[in-house]
């Protein structure tokens, strides 16, 4: 059975920093394509970040670029998302996901992913 789970979200005041992690278990984790999504109220889910199986290709919106960073650790089953310099509009419930594509590959789309996480919520306040 496969379980993503999420943790480090919270409540931060603009500027601050977060860091997300999802941990992983029930597969083999080397092998999945990595990304973070996030979903604010209303709005439909939207991609945040996604890494490469080895973790040397990364992509991130335009949206976070700059901001946020994108990183895994495959010998501990884990994805991280370091969040830096938040905005109102990056609050939301975030996501983690695991995506079975090739090893070049980068995942910036919902429906490449197979397995996600039940996300963890950050909030944003001035």
């Amino acid at each position: 059975q496969v379980q993503l789970v999420e943790s480090g979200g919270g409540s931060v005041q603009v500027g601050g920093s977060l860091s997300l992690s999802c941990t992983a278990s029930g597969l083999t984790f080397s092998t999945y394509v990595m990304g973070w999504f996030r979903q604010a109220p209303g709005m439909e889910r939207e991609f945040v970040a996604t890494i490469s199986r080895g973790g040397g290709t990364k992509l991130h919106a335009d949206s976070v670029r700059g901001r946020f960073t994108i990183s895994r650790d495959n010998a501990k089953n884990m994805v991280y998302l370091q969040m830096n310099n938040l905005k109102p509009e990056d609050e939301g419930v975030y996501y983690c996901a695991a995506a079975a594509l090739s090893a070049s590959s980068l995942g910036p789309y919902r429906h490449e992913y197979d397995y996600w996480g039940q996300g963890t919520q950050v909030t944003v306040s001035s």
